[in-house]
Protein backbone atom coordinates (compact mmCIF):
# COMPACT_ATOMS: atom_id res chain seq x y z
CA UNK A 1 0.00 0.00 0.00
CA UNK A 2 1.38 3.41 -1.16
CA UNK A 3 0.73 6.67 1.00
CA UNK A 4 -0.28 9.64 -0.69
CA UNK A 5 -0.28 12.93 0.23
CA UNK A 6 -3.74 13.80 -0.29
CA UNK A 7 -3.51 17.25 1.59
CA UNK A 8 -0.67 19.63 0.47
CA UNK A 9 -1.43 22.34 2.63
CA UNK A 10 -1.88 19.99 5.87
CA UNK A 11 1.46 18.16 4.76
CA UNK A 12 3.35 21.85 4.52
CA UNK A 13 1.80 22.54 7.89
CA UNK A 14 3.63 19.54 9.23
CA UNK A 15 7.07 19.85 7.97
CA UNK A 16 6.38 23.29 9.28
CA UNK A 17 5.24 22.22 12.87
CA UNK A 18 8.03 19.44 13.09
CA UNK A 19 11.28 21.52 11.87
CA UNK A 20 10.05 24.20 14.57
CA UNK A 21 9.92 21.51 17.39
CA UNK A 22 12.75 19.84 15.93
CA UNK A 23 14.82 22.82 16.10
CA UNK A 24 13.91 23.90 19.85
CA UNK A 25 14.92 20.46 20.92
CA UNK A 26 18.26 20.94 19.69
CA UNK A 27 18.91 24.61 20.48
CA UNK A 28 17.17 24.06 24.29
CA UNK A 29 19.55 20.86 24.36
CA UNK A 30 22.28 21.90 26.81
CA UNK A 31 20.07 23.94 28.94
CA UNK A 32 18.90 22.36 32.43
CA UNK A 33 15.37 20.82 32.38
CA UNK A 34 14.22 21.10 35.95
CA UNK A 35 11.46 19.94 37.17
CA UNK A 36 7.51 21.17 37.05
CA UNK A 37 8.10 22.41 40.35
CA UNK A 38 11.44 23.88 39.87
CA UNK A 39 11.86 24.74 36.43
CA UNK A 40 15.06 24.77 34.65
CA UNK A 41 15.71 27.36 31.27
CA UNK A 42 14.74 23.99 29.16
CA UNK A 43 11.92 23.15 30.68
CA UNK A 44 9.45 25.55 28.69
CA UNK A 45 11.04 25.26 25.30
CA UNK A 46 11.19 21.64 25.15
CA UNK A 47 7.60 21.06 26.29
CA UNK A 48 6.67 23.66 24.09
CA UNK A 49 9.11 21.87 20.99
CA UNK A 50 7.08 18.26 21.89
CA UNK A 51 3.88 20.16 21.34
CA UNK A 52 4.72 21.24 18.53
CA UNK A 53 6.28 17.67 16.91
CA UNK A 54 3.01 16.23 18.21
CA UNK A 55 0.80 18.74 15.82
CA UNK A 56 3.13 17.79 13.07
CA UNK A 57 2.39 14.43 13.38
CA UNK A 58 -1.13 14.79 13.86
CA UNK A 59 -0.89 17.02 10.23
CA UNK A 60 1.27 14.59 9.05
CA UNK A 61 -1.67 12.23 9.66
CA UNK A 62 -4.25 14.44 8.56
CA UNK A 63 -2.29 14.96 5.23
CA UNK A 64 -2.72 11.36 4.46
CA UNK A 65 -5.93 10.31 5.10
CA UNK A 66 -7.91 13.67 3.69
CA UNK A 67 -8.19 15.50 0.80
CA UNK A 68 -7.37 19.35 0.97
CA UNK A 69 -6.81 22.87 -0.33
CA UNK A 70 -3.94 23.08 -2.74
CA UNK A 71 -1.28 25.73 -0.94
CA UNK A 72 -2.44 28.87 -2.42
CA UNK A 73 -0.09 32.09 -3.05
CA UNK A 74 2.04 33.67 -0.06
CA UNK A 75 -0.02 36.65 1.76
CA UNK A 76 2.86 38.67 1.76
CA UNK A 77 1.47 41.74 3.54
CA UNK A 78 0.27 39.45 6.64
CA UNK A 79 3.90 37.56 6.68
CA UNK A 80 5.44 41.23 6.82
CA UNK A 81 3.00 42.81 8.97
CA UNK A 82 3.48 39.76 11.46
CA UNK A 83 7.03 39.54 11.33
CA UNK A 84 7.31 43.19 11.91
CA UNK A 85 4.97 43.16 14.87
CA UNK A 86 7.61 40.65 16.63
CA UNK A 87 10.98 42.66 15.66
CA UNK A 88 9.21 45.97 16.89
CA UNK A 89 8.17 44.14 20.28
CA UNK A 90 11.81 43.19 20.75
CA UNK A 91 13.13 46.75 19.87
CA UNK A 92 10.47 48.73 21.91
CA UNK A 93 10.57 46.21 25.02
CA UNK A 94 13.71 48.04 26.82
CA UNK A 95 12.91 51.06 25.76
CA UNK A 96 9.13 51.97 26.02
CA UNK A 97 8.24 49.39 28.13
CA UNK A 98 5.59 46.01 28.12
CA UNK A 99 2.66 47.34 28.13
CA UNK A 100 3.49 49.61 25.23
CA UNK A 101 5.63 46.85 23.36
CA UNK A 102 2.45 44.41 23.71
CA UNK A 103 0.20 47.29 22.21
CA UNK A 104 2.34 47.85 19.30
CA UNK A 105 2.78 44.32 18.68
CA UNK A 106 -0.91 43.74 19.10
CA UNK A 107 -1.88 46.37 16.32
CA UNK A 108 0.49 45.66 13.53
CA UNK A 109 -0.25 42.01 13.77
CA UNK A 110 -4.10 42.63 13.68
CA UNK A 111 -3.27 45.03 11.14
CA UNK A 112 -2.07 42.08 8.89
CA UNK A 113 -5.91 40.51 9.08
CA UNK A 114 -8.23 41.84 6.20
CA UNK A 115 -10.97 41.90 8.90
CA UNK A 116 -9.51 43.93 11.62
CA UNK A 117 -11.35 47.47 11.83
CA UNK A 118 -10.53 49.65 14.93
CA UNK A 119 -13.71 49.18 16.94
CA UNK A 120 -14.91 50.25 20.68
CA UNK A 121 -14.84 46.22 21.30
CA UNK A 122 -11.70 45.35 19.27
CA UNK A 123 -9.96 48.56 21.30
CA UNK A 124 -11.66 47.15 24.80
CA UNK A 125 -10.67 43.68 24.10
CA UNK A 126 -6.80 45.11 23.14
CA UNK A 127 -6.46 46.82 26.29
CA UNK A 128 -7.74 43.93 28.53
CA UNK A 129 -5.04 41.58 26.09
CA UNK A 130 -2.59 44.18 27.06
CA UNK A 131 -3.35 44.17 31.27
CA UNK A 132 -3.72 40.21 31.45
CA UNK A 133 -0.51 39.86 29.74
CA UNK A 134 1.43 42.62 31.67
CA UNK A 135 -0.05 41.12 34.90
CA UNK A 136 0.74 37.20 34.21
CA UNK A 137 4.17 37.79 32.80
CA UNK A 138 5.71 40.68 34.55
CA UNK A 139 3.56 39.97 38.10
CA UNK A 140 2.24 36.55 38.59
CA UNK A 141 5.61 34.97 36.59
CA UNK A 142 8.31 37.26 37.53
CA UNK A 143 9.82 37.69 34.34
CA UNK A 144 11.95 40.44 34.22
CA UNK A 145 10.53 43.05 32.19
CA UNK A 146 10.25 46.75 32.88
CA UNK A 147 6.93 48.25 32.70
CA UNK A 148 7.78 51.60 32.09
CA UNK A 149 10.65 51.66 29.58
CA UNK A 150 13.88 53.55 29.54
CA UNK A 151 12.65 56.18 27.35
CA UNK A 152 9.48 57.32 29.23
CA UNK A 153 10.36 56.59 32.94
CA UNK A 154 11.65 60.58 32.90
CA UNK A 155 8.05 60.88 32.56
CA UNK A 156 7.28 59.09 35.58
CA UNK A 157 10.29 60.35 37.52
CA UNK A 158 8.78 61.61 40.93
Amino acid sequence: MALRIRSKREFGSALLYGALGMAGFVIAGDYGFGTAGRMGPGYFPRVISGLLILVALASLLRSLQRDGDPIGPVNWKALLLVTASVCLFGLLLIGAGLPLALTVLLLVSASASEHFAMSTRSLAALVALVAVCTLVFAEGLGVPMPLVGSWLSPLFAS
